[in-house]
């Protein structure tokens, strides 16, 4: 029927199908589909592919603004300062707010497809993102339960939540809760010990089993194989060598460090870089990642540091047990025009530079270049590229000595070879271990590879690089946390700043708005509302001021809108009516004297992750002291005013 086509009386003889015919209101159809024609005609005459390049343009915009969005500063960068922030008992607006993942997710992924290019890793982002799920997760617990929120459950899911990030990385359960409580736990509960394990275990266990079904492997083994020799894996004489690449790793790390420090400052206060950094933070990173990838093209320069490799290409050819330097003393192989999976260490050699120069020229230039790429406003990890840092110092050092004592070094009257592998393993965990400030990292190498042959000589590595570097420089953590002034209290075991003879007194805040119970609602209203604290101590009697406790701002003012409709008009009402009728009063059971030392305050806050204390004296309250307080009062000690 919709084939057949008819007159209608009066029309200008345009033919119409029947069901137009019979159809509703056909005048005023007719008169809005001519209109739209007319339209079309108008705004057509100027040609159609205009308005698709307006579209296309309104639509480029939305996604540039969206990116600048995603690329903030809730979602870029390591995320592993801010999670040992919050870790802390800081409260940080948003940050792990699931409604983040997916920007966090697709910008990480952007970074890690540049490969080598720009050099960085996925530890911190991962750390983020298990973290982001673990607070999901709780929250979601607690309303399916039906519970009340519990600040230490949500606690405890972000500690399980912060190993699970390093453990589903390297597959490593030992090292991940090792590292997690190194690096972002001030103090550790033992209590959250196997949760986070059991977590660790089980996001390890499953991406090594994810391997298996891939057919990637054939069963679950190690990340980086190496190849190491059992029986005798290094002579004692070398144990003297693997101290002293402790010591130049230490040495390496703090220079890296106050550089990395530096430079990431000076991008905060230069008047060019910072406007770039706040406004256009694509064009940034696509002038950063333009010269990073500039610098690494192999055809060009990435020739003589081994640009063709990806990260975990430059692990496996660094950890190759066979000394380079032999393999070419008395032979010289052309630089393969395409990339040999059997042979990854020939990367490593051009027959201009030798092996000793492409590896030197690797360190200079990733050195500044991983300092730059660690500014790049995008969801990157830090780790891994300092690991593969360490790992050339090591490989370094392990082929001048196996150039140096070809033989091997005789002890006992046997004589067995240097492996230069060995070297970089130590090399690897005893850099990004001083970089860290951790020695778990030493654990990490082992897990990685399968082998703890080398645990003495690594072990030792790592804490002579540890020594070094903590005595000189903060972690890079720590002075991210500096540089960004995120609200984490300065450490200060072990400094000699004076802080037991410094009392709560010289520091506290004297200045508290109190409420007592016999206070009348007037009062009460206009003590809410003209502060904004987020809580407020409760004393016995305005007389006596002796605390009892604290209210929430957020309860008591519902508790005042919901006013209960039997109290008389005419009648006075007071605070302790309020209380009495469901607002709850927290006990004040930790409080602090005035002659409280600041190591002593320092150490409460640290280990019970708190924001406010209350001081008392003789259970008068006269003053608070907050983390705000204390890092002022830890500045003033550190850096003392000059004298007038």
């Amino acid at each position: 029927m919709d084939e057949l086509v008819g007159l209608r009386e009066g029309s200008p003889g345009n033919p119409v199908a029947l069901q137009e015919l019979w159809g509703p209101c056909p005048r005023l159809r007719r008169g809005i589909r001519g209109g739209l024609e007319w339209l079309k005609q108008k705004l057509f005459r100027v040609g159609e592919d205009w308005y698709f390049l307006l579209v296309l343009g309104v639509l480029m915009a939305l996604i540039s603004y969206a990116m600048d969005l995603a690329v903030g500063s809730v979602v870029r960068g390591s995320g592993i300062p801010e999670v040992k922030t919050i870790l802390s008992g800081v409260i940080l607006e948003d940050y792990l707010d699931i409604k983040n993942f997916g920007a966090k997710v697709a910008g990480l992924c952007c970074t890690l497809a540049a490969g080598s290019t720009i050099f960085l890793g996925k530890v911190g982002p991962f750390t983020h993102l298990s973290v982001m799920i673990a607070a999901y997760l709780g929250r979601l617990r607690t309303k399916t339960l039906g519970e009340a929120e519990n600040k230490s459950k949500q606690h405890e899911m972000l500690v399980a939540g912060a190993a699970v990030g390093v453990a589903t990385v390297f597959a490593a359960p030992f090292s991940g809760i090792l590292f997690s409580i190194e690096v972002m736990s001030s103090h550790f509960t033992v209590w959250d010990y196997w949760r986070g394990f059991f977590a660790a275990t089980c996001g390890a266990f499953m991406f090594r089993l994810l391997a298996v079904f891939n057919s990637e492997q054939e069963t679950i083994t190690s990340l980086y194989k190496t190849s190491f020799r059992v029986d005798v894996p290094f002579d004692l004489p070398e144990i003297f060598f693997f101290v002293a690449l402790g010591a130049i790793c230490g040495v390496a790390s703090c220079a890296y460090l106050f550089c990395q420090r530096t430079f990431l400052a000076f991008t905060r206060t230069n008047r060019v870089i910072s406007k770039l950094l706040a406004t256009s933070k694509p064009l940034y990173s696509a002038l950063a990642a333009l010269l990073l990838a500039s610098l690494t093209y192999p055809p060009g320069v990435g020739r003589f540091m081994a640009s063709r490799l990806s990260m975990k290409e430059h692990l496996d050819s660094l950890f190759d047990n066979r000394s380079w330097a032999l393999l070419t003393r008395n032979a010289s192989p052309p630089w393969p025009k395409e990339l040999d999976p059997q042979n990854l260490w020939l990367e490593w050699y051009h027959p201009r530079f030798t092996i000793f120069g492409t590896l030197a020229f690797f360190l200079v230039m990733k050195f500044w270049m991983l300092i730059l790429a660690t500014t790049i406003p995008m969801p990157a990890g830090y780790f891994l590229p300092i690991f593969i840092y360490g790992a050339a110092i090591g490989r370094l050092l392990g082929e001048a000595l196996s150039l140096a004592f070809p033989e091997g070094i005789v002890a006992g009257g046997i004589t067995n070879p240097i492996m230069p592998g060995g070297y970089a393993l130590a090399g690897a965990a005893a850099f990004s271990g001083a970089v860290t400030h951790s020695i778990s990292t030493a654990l990490l190498a082992f897990e990685l590879t399968g082998q703890i042959v080398h645990a003495l000589p690594v072990l030792m590595a790592v804490l002579v690089a540890n020594a070094i570097a903590q005595s000189c420089q903060p972690s890079f953590y720590d002075g991210t946390i500096i540089v960004k002034k995120l609200p984490y209290l300065p450490w200060i075991r072990g400094r000699p700043i004076g802080s037991h003879r410094v009392t709560v007194e010289s520091f506290m805040n004297h200045t508290i708005t109190t409420l007592a119970r016999d206070a009348p609602l007037e009062h009460v209203v206009k003590v809410v509302t003209s502060t904004d604290v987020a809580e407020y101590p409760v004393v016995e009697s305005r007389e006596s001021q002796i605390l009892v406790g604290t209210v929430q701002r957020a309860q008591l003012v519902q508790a005042l809108q919901a006013e209960p409709p039997a109290w008389a008009s005419g009648q006075q009402h007071y605070l302790q009516d309020i209380l009495v009728g469901g607002c709850s009063l927290e006990p004040a059971t930790l409080m602090l004297s005035p002659e409280t030392s600041l190591h002593q305050a320092h150490n409460l806050f640290e280990l019970l992750n708190l924001q406010l204390l209350f001081v008392t004296s003789k259970g008068r309250a006269v003053g608070s002291v907050t983390w705000v307080e204390l890092e002022k009062a830890i500045s003033t000690l550190t850096n003392p005013p000059a004298a007038k």
